[in-house]
């Protein structure tokens, strides 16, 4: 299993390369931002000195959308990092959630990101690919490689992760639910002639690890990280609109703890203390995420292993951002070989 970093581009951005530069010397494999341009500060700048600092790691976005680049620049700027750092991109892409929605824009639909999804990797790997209407390719890309791995929940997004993507994203670490999720995305690839076991799967959720088990201590580490209750919960209230409470698409594990939710505002997204995810019980925090000591972690990241999981990637947006790294550097990587 592969393990990844999961950061928001705050500023400086200095702190930014210099946490991923530390998750690097941990073992962590791959490092990924946020990518909001009103909310944070551009991830494709930042990622140019991560990539300058660092050997190994492969970066990108979790995740882009269609809709807040034009697929040509998108590609691009992938393919010139790439160009210069050796291929160590992936464009992790979804609908778009507070990078849409805080610019007034709705998410995108499935159509145009199934679409945008076949453009930039085309163009990226020097491909011609059309866009709107006009046959473009970049002809100085030599030897481009970009793979492109999908955010999704919902049936129809699942689907197109496995007929689409290089990789499936599922931002929630519940065993329950990733089982039925990667089954979906593994199911579709089947019918859609490709081989499922290309298509890489990524666990993204936070991460806290604590000194005991004590009450005290698992506490904390939920308050910590509640807000990531209220983030999934924006894309689970768009499948409760779309499908119905009880339609039996979509897991009830997964659509109910949202009925107390009121709201939601994106000035407080992804940060620990969002006033807006008090609605989120001790339950959803201790399913979705990976919390306690460093054996509960190896033991729920083995559970997640074994049901075909490649990727974890730490969501670290808390108070113990160098402690997370620094502990799974030391004895949470090591316990699979990475």
């Amino acid at each position: 299993m592969d393990f990844g970093l999961v950061l928001q581009t705050d500023p400086p951005a200095s702190a930014v390369v210099d946490l991923m530069r530390r998750a690097e010397e941990r073992g962590f494999r791959y490092g990924w931002t946020f990518d909001s341009a009103v909310l944070w500060q551009e991830p494709f700048v930042i990622y140019s000195r991560i990539l300058e600092h660092t050997e190994h790691l492969t970066v990108g976005p979790m995740v882009t959308n269609p809709g807040t680049r034009t697929w040509e620049v998108t590609a691009s700027t992938f393919a010139t990092l790439n160009d210069m750092y050796g291929n160590r991109t992936v464009c992790g892409i979804g609908r778009g959630d507070s990078a849409m929605r805080v610019a007034g824009r709705k998410p995108n639909t499935l159509a145009r990101l199934g679409e945008c999804i076949d453009v930039v990797r085309d163009l990226a790997e020097g491909r011609e690919a059309e866009v709107g209407g006009q046959t473009l390719r970049l002809p100085w890309v030599r030897d481009g490689r970009l793979p492109v791995w999908m955010a999704a929940y919902g049936p129809r997004a699942l689907a197109l992760a496995g007929q689409k993507a290089d990789g499936f994203i599922l931002q929630l670490a519940d065993p329950f639910l990733t089982e039925w999720m990667v089954k979906a995305v593994r199911a579709a690839a089947v019918e859609a002639g490709r081989d499922p076991a290309a298509v890489k799967i990524c666990v993204a959720a936070p991460a806290y690890l604590t000194d005991d088990d004590s009450p005290e201590s698992l506490a904390h580490a939920r308050d910590e990280c509640r807000w990531f209750g209220g983030m999934v919960g924006n894309h689970v209230a768009d499948l409760v609109a779309k499908y119905g409470e009880h339609s039996g698409l979509v897991p009830e594990a997964l659509t109910d703890y949202i009925k107390a939710r009121e709201g939601y505002d994106y000035a407080h997204h992804g940060r620990a203390g969002n006033p807006d995810t008090a609605f989120v019980p001790d339950e959803i925090v201790d399913r979705f995420c990976v919390i306690g000591t460093a054996d509960r972690h190896r033991r729920k990241l083995e559970q997640l292993r074994d049901l075909g999981v490649d990727q974890f990637a730490v969501y670290a947006m808390h108070d113990a951002r160098e402690k997370v790294i620094d502990g799974y550097g030391s004895t949470v990587i090591p316990a699979f070989g990475a």
